[in-house]
């Protein structure tokens, strides 16, 4: 089978985020298809961008062909990068046919962030009769309204609206990564029978071979956990989305010494939490620098936790899909999921708790998780690994990619 998967921001392990596109294409190229990825030239989300010196701009990256589209580069999530994107989008139409030439897909894949791509792949999909599958990874435009703050009535969120819909109209099934958007998206004009949820999961290859920690970290992991520590671990960006004040504030309240914190990764809002704990001598909390994340096996070894922490949005009505929740899952280790998210793991399957964001109940489930026993605790953690080794692998959920596309 030939699949063309659209994904402006598409990156690989070495050059970074988003690692989505690449997982899934490797699998399918193991099995014996052959994957073109059209991404664009420039993502904020990688740490290495690729070198595009021409509007399409070929690559073979561990047996997948990436076609890069050179959309330019922008700052912020202003008006530089609304630009890009419709130059990918327009330049994704006006090569449409060189494109088609090249990959003759049987089946084309819209998974850009942004629903917009859904024009060229339909104008794709009539010249080769391709089937189209449209992948959800946020809700465009209600983040942009929920998150962003801009109004409905903004020209760009009422043309990305006009785009979503026609995804849900138009393309033959409809993939999401939330599990309760089901009803949303019909009422956006698809109809209930293309609906399919498949959620990230884990990339069993890091587990297999995982890349070690920076040695300083893992010695300074060592000595905590030698002392006896109860690790409370939170790894990924450290923005305001993430809420991590909270975290430092719950850390405030507990006065158990066994319990210490960990804070693992970079962000705009770092600074502010390390001055924050310096300020308020918080002796329980230790900050590290970001790891790759083939070592995210190696450092969830040492987490007795796994915080998870966001402020609180109507977003997550529709649920989740956090990386950081299968591979925490996957490591046995519970979780403490601290705001409110419909369809989550954490409750369905009883791996871990979950919190309100206010500090003193994220206080008050870590001194209940800390205060259990250990069967509990141990059921919980066999709960985790079991249900990421049934239906979050991500060679089981590439499977069930193709057996959509099949």
């Amino acid at each position: 089978m030939n699949i063309l998967l659209i994904n402006h921001y598409a990156g690989s392990p070495e050059m970074g985020m988003e690692f989505r596109p690449y997982y899934f294409a490797r699998e399918w190229v193991r099995a014996g298809h052959h994957v073109q990825i059209i991404a664009g030239d420039f993502s904020h989300l990688r740490k290495e961008n690729p070198k595009v010196e021409k509007d399409l701009q070929y690559e073979d990256v561990d047996g997948i062909q990436y076609c890069w589209i050179k959309a330019g580069r922008y700052e912020g999530n202003g008006l530089s990068r609304a630009l890009t994107m419709f130059r990918f989008c327009y330049k994704l139409r006006k090569y449409a046919d060189r494109i088609l030439e090249k990959a003759r897909p049987d089946v084309i894949i819209t998974s850009s962030t942004y629903p917009l791509d859904t024009f060229p792949a339909q104008y794709m999909r009539k010249k080769c009769h391709a089937k189209l599958i449209h992948e959800v990874h946020d809700m465009w435009p209600a983040t942009l309204i929920e998150l962003g703050g801009m109004s409905k009535y903004h020209p760009f969120v009422q043309m990305i609206q006009v785009g979503e819909n026609s995804a849900y109209r138009k393309s033959d099934k409809v993939v999401s990564l939330l599990p309760c958007a089901k009803d949303y998206m019909v009422r956006h004009g698809m109809k209930a029978d293309k609906f399919i949820c498949i959620e990230n999961g884990v990339v069993d290859d890091d587990w297999k071979n995982p890349l070690p920690l920076p040695q300083g970290m893992e010695k300074e992991l060592t000595v905590l956990k030698e002392d006896g520590k109860f690790i409370v671990g939170y790894f990924g960006g450290h923005a305001l989305s993430n809420a991590l004040g909270n975290l430092l504030k719950a850390a405030e309240k507990i006065h158990n010494d066994k319990i210490h914190f960990v804070l693992v990764g970079k962000g705009i809002e770092k600074e502010k939490l390390k001055t924050y704990a310096k300020e308020h001598r918080l002796q329980n909390i230790s900050f590290f620098p970001a790891v790759q994340k083939g070592s995210i096996p190696n450092l969830l070894k040492y987490f007795d936790i796994s915080y998870c922490g966001a402020k609180e949005s109507a977003l997550y009505q529709y649920g989740i899909s956090l990386n950081k929740i299968y591979d925490s899952l996957y490591a046995g280790v519970p979780i403490l999921l601290a705001f409110h998210a419909n369809g989550n793991l954490i409750e369905k399957y009883h791996c871990g708790a979950v919190s309100k964001g206010e500090p003193a109940e994220i206080a008050k489930k870590i001194e209940d998780l800390f205060s259990m026993e250990n069967e509990e605790k141990m059921k919980m953690s066999a709960n985790g690994k079991k249900i990421i080794e049934e239906k979050y692998l991500i060679s089981k959920l590439a499977l069930d990619f193709i057996n959509i596309m099949s």
